[in-house]
């Protein structure tokens, strides 16, 4: 696995789905709905956990169902609170096995 510096990672490109990071600890996958509602209709939006406590790890996935929708909540989430934390989004990396196909 490559490791980058912040300024060196590449960026994914614009797709539906965002990687959302700086969550807060108590964020639920309710909150990052309601979040990202407004900029359009939602496929799923799910914290990231740890499978043997359930506790956040502090980071999420939002899915739309356009791009359009993904790329306007991008460029206004970033940097906006949720909860008690800025957040950061980005658009997400596919899965290794979809980066595959």
């Amino acid at each position: 696995m490559t490791r980058y510096d912040s300024d060196e990672r590449p960026e994914a490109a614009p797709n539906k789905k965002l990687f959302v990071a700086g969550l807060d600890w108590n964020a639920t996958d309710d909150d990052l709905r309601q979040a990202f509602e407004k900029y359009g209709e939602i496929t799923e939006a799910a914290i990231v956990r740890f499978s043997d406590t359930g506790k956040s790890k502090g980071f999420g996935f939002v899915e739309f169902t356009d791009v359009e929708a993904a790329t306007k909540a991008k460029e206004e989430m970033d940097g906006a609170m949720i909860l008690s934390r800025a957040v950061r989004v980005n658009y997400a990396f596919p899965k290794r096995e979809e980066a595959r196909a």
